[in-house]
Formats: structure tokens, C-alpha cells, sequence
């Protein structure tokens, strides 16, 4: 399972760092806020990300059922072709029963495994539109996180206000991905 890749790392240091200067200015005790907040923005952030290839791997398993689906569906569709293909050429001489029940029978049997490939579509569809979903909140979490790093090396409480409506975007977006 393949991780999405956390490049706000080296913006952490910096904001922790921030913060442990702040502690002691009254003036700027909201850096420690922002701290907090960026550290709670992270782990929503990786979990967003863990879902997110959660995701993406089942839809893969998904589509590599509905592929296997769909070969045995036309397996099944070549089994009867041949049957077909030999009752014509017998029928001059002598129909064969059991022959006529197994193209009816494979007949029946590709409608099942049609369904079956049709619902891992359906399956695949729904796990990569979560997976977009949560991969775009992956994103959203990181831009506020970068833009609450920008508040703190500016000392502007306006890029924090920014940075959490990026997160209130992104806990959307995860809400999206989870129903």
C-alpha cells in the first residue's frame, strides 16, 4: 500500500520551533494555537492519506475481479459457441440433448458472471471516486498547513484564519470519502 508522502515535514520543525519563541511574548501566545492546530491538521491529514490509499488499493482489487469476471464470461461464451458450432454440423445426422442443455446452461451461467463483473465495476467506480475525494482533502490539510506556517513567519493571524478554512474545506472532503 502505497503512502502519500507528507512534504510539510520541514514546515512542523518550523512551526514547533516558532511556538517554543512564543511561549514566553504574551503578545503572541496564538502561535502556540497554531502549533495545536497544525499538529491536529497532521494526523487528520495522515489518516485522510491512509484512507485515501484504502481506497485506491480496493478499487484495484476491484477491477482485477471484475477483469477475471469478465474472461470467464467470455470463456463461457466460446464453450458455447463450440457446442453451437458442433449441433450444426451434426444436426443433419442427430441432435444431441445434452448438448442442447449445456449451451442453454452456459448461456445462464454468462448472465451470472456478467452480473458479478458488472457489481466489481460498480465497485471499482465507487472506491476511486473516494479515493479522489480523499486524496484532494490530503491536499486541502497540507495547504493549510503550509499557510498556518506562513501566519507564524509573519505574525499574521489572518493566513492562520485562512489556513482553517482550508481545513474545514479538507474535513469535507473527508466527510465526502467516508459516506
Amino acid at each position: 500500500m502505497e503512502e502519500i508522502d507528507d512534504s510539510t515535514e520541514h514546515l512542523h520543525e518550523k512551526i514547533h520551533e516558532e511556538s517554543h519563541h512564543a511561549a514566553g511574548d504574551p503578545k503572541l501566545k496564538w502561535i502556540l494555537g497554531v502549533a495545536l492546530f497544525t499538529a491536529l491538521v497532521s494526523v487528520m491529514a495522515a489518516l485522510t492519506g491512509l484512507l485515501s490509499a484504502h481506497h485506491e488499493n480496493e478499487s484495484l482489487i476491484a477491477q482485477m475481479k471484475s477483469s477475471d469476471q469478465w474472461s470467464y464470461y467470455q470463456a463461457k461464451g466460446i464453450k458455447q459457441e463450440l457446442i453451437s458450432a458442433t449441433v450444426k454440423i451434426m444436426k443433419s445426422e442427430n441432435t444431441d440433448i445434452a448438448s442442447l442443455n449445456k449451451i442453454e446452461r452456459y448461456k445462464q451461467e454468462q448472465e451470472q458472471i456478467k452480473q458479478k463483473a458488472e457489481a466489481f465495476e460498480r465497485e471499482t467506480e465507487e472506491h476511486l471516486t473516494r479515493h479522489v475525494k480523499l486524496a484532494s482533502g490530503v491536499t486541502l490539510f497540507q495547504i493549510s498547513i503550509a499557510i498556518s506556517a506562513i501566519s507564524i513567519l509573519t505574525r499574521r493571524k489572518f493566513f492562520w484564519y485562512i489556513g482553517i478554512g482550508f481545513a474545514l474545506v479538507a474535513c469535507s472532503f473527508l466527510v465526502q470519502g467516508l459516506v
